[in-house]
This record gives C-alpha cells, sequence and structure tokens, in this order.
C-alpha cells in the first residue's frame, strides 16, 4: 500500500495497491490515520461488489444504515444508494442527493466519524464533490468572530432539505412537516468541538442543516450570526471559488473515504441529465463524533 500527498492540494491523499482482503491492521491504521490528516483518501483502483464494499467499511468501524428506506441498496441495506438510473424499470436509491453543504447525519444526535463513497456511474461533464475543512475554516475566522461563538451551541434539522418519499404523495405538506420533527427532532451540538483524533478545533456548522444558533443558555441568537459563519467558511459562494472550497475529483476505480467529523461536502450534480450513480457506507470509529456525546 502506497500512501501520496494529493498534488497541489490542501488536503486529500491517494491511495494505491489497498486490497481490504489483505490489509493488514498496519494499514488500516495507516487508512485511518489518513483520513484524520489529510481529511479525504482516494482508494485507486478498486472494483469492489456490494458486499464486498461493505466489508470494507466494516474494516473501518461500524456500519450506520441509512433510516429512510428509500435510499437503500435493494440487497445490501447498509449501502445508501444515489441514483438517477432506474433498474428493470424501477428507480434504486434516490437521484440528487446532497446538493447542499452538509456533514452527513449531522441532524441526527449520534453522527458517525467516516464516510465512504464508491461512485458506480460516473459523468463524463461536472464530477466531483465540493468539501471545506471546517477545522481549517476555523482557524480562518477572525478573532471577533471566535469570541461571538465561543460558548455556543447550535440547532442543526433534516427539515430544510428532506426529500419527499413515494408515499407522501398528495399528503398534506404540514403533515409531513410533523412527522419529520416527530421522527427527527432538531439537535443540539457545540458550535465548536475538538476532533477527538487530532486535537484541532472543528466548526460544526453547515448551510444545509444548522437552523440556530444559541447561547450557553439556551437563548437564541440572531440568525445574521450564522450567515456570517457560513460566508465566512464559503458555503454561501455559488461560483464555488473560495478559497476554502476543495474540489475532489474522481474516476473509476476510485473510492473515497472522509472525516465526517471535520468536513462538510456537497454534491456537484450535472445540469444535462448525466447518468449518475454512488453508493455510500458510513461508519463509526472509535470514538465519538466529539466528546462531548456520551453513549445512550
Amino acid at each position: 500500500m502506497q500512501i501520496k500527498d494529493q498534488p497541489g492540494s490542501a488536503i486529500g491523499a491517494t491511495v494505491e495497491d489497498f486490497d481490504h482482503t489483505t490489509a493488514s491492521a498496519a494499514d488500516i491504521a495507516a487508512l485511518k490515520n489518513t483520513v484524520y490528516t489529510k481529511k479525504i483518501a482516494v482508494l485507486k483502483g478498486q472494483d469492489l461488489s456490494p458486499q464486498e464494499f461493505l466489508e470494507l467499511g466494516k474494516l473501518l468501524g461500524r456500519p450506520e444504515t441509512y433510516y429512510e428506506p428509500m435510499y437503500k441498496h435493494p440487497e445490501i441495506p447498509e449501502i445508501f444508494v444515489s441514483s438517477n438510473v432506474p433498474k428493470d424499470g424501477k428507480q434504486i436509491g434516490v437521484p440528487k442527493t446532497g446538493k447542499f453543504w452538509h456533514a452527513d447525519y449531522q441532524f441526527m444526535p449520534d453522527p458517525f466519524g467516516i464516510t465512504l463513497i464508491y461512485p458506480q456511474v460516473i459523468p463524463e461533464k461536472n464530477r466531483g464533490t465540493y468539501f471545506i475543512d471546517m477545522g481549517r475554516a476555523y482557524e480562518k475566522l477572525s478573532d471577533e468572530l471566535r469570541k461571538e461563538i465561543s460558548g455556543t451551541r447550535c440547532r442543526h434539522s433534516v427539515r430544510k432539505y428532506f426529500k419527499i418519499r413515494p408515499h407522501d404523495v398528495y399528503r398534506p405538506l404540514s403533515e409531513i412537516i410533523d412527522e419529520v420533527e416527530r421522527k427527527t427532532p432538531a439537535v443540539r451540538q457545540p458550535t465548536t468541538f475538538t476532533h477527538p483524533m487530532t486535537g484541532e478545533t472543528v466548526l460544526y456548522v453547515s448551510e444545509g442543516f444548522t437552523v440556530g444558533i444559541e447561547d450557553q443558555d439556551g437563548n437564541p441568537l440572531d440568525e445574521e450570526l450564522l450567515k456570517r459563519l457560513f460566508d465566512a467558511t464559503g458555503q454561501l459562494d455559488e461560483s464555488f471559488e473560495h478559497e476554502n472550497i476543495h474540489l475532489q475529483s474522481f474516476e473509476k476505480g476510485d473510492l473515497l473515504v472522509w472525516d465526517n467529523r471535520s468536513l462538510v461536502h456537497r454534491a456537484r450534480h450535472t445540469t444535462a441529465p448525466e447518468p449518475t450513480v454512488s453508493y455510500r457506507v458510513t461508519v463509526h470509529d472509535e470514538r465519538r463524533l466529539h466528546d462531548g456525546i456520551r453513549a445512550a
């Protein structure tokens, strides 16, 4: 196994000659360390069945199955499917997922540490995923903004970008919203936390899931503060030219593994209806998202 930094990029590394069936404990430890320190590891030359993809994920941690059934792979429920390509006349997974800044499962009480994405059908144009390293983004905040968010907490909810399910057709919108709030009520997390693997301070906010900010006593703060954070980190830049934004491309045989603690990401969907399919496995590693989250 060979690990090399991505040339000309502040984050990311490529991993050559990785075979999960023969990988040693030292290989797995080195891969996870690369994910934590370089944020994205691109495993090259992978040719895996869905079951093999899941087995690879299990080497890195405990898989988390997505809570909404319509996203699940028909044979391997732990695999989340993003696809606009029907199979045997049926929609498998959900098309156009993640076209907004977010960290996976940020709206849940116990988010996981590592995300794995395995592209299956790759578009010819506009391929790739945008990322922002929220550890480095925090370092770049002004002293004034850091002081303003010290000791605060944020509320995260799936409500803003919840996708309508097949059985929601013809249901009143208010009824759907009530169900969403009941099944996935907003959760509160510290606005910043210490990454348990690297010790860096992570700014834990996203334009897609973060819906409010409050002081240490639970009093709501002006939403303008959140907008300033989104703007400072690059999440409001629709040109995607902000210095914090990294575009990670991929090709056939690439498998991306990234640090879900410190990265927010946004899918880069094509304007034309090009076929695109990707599989996702998400896993909890040895530690909670941060040490403030306790076991249930």
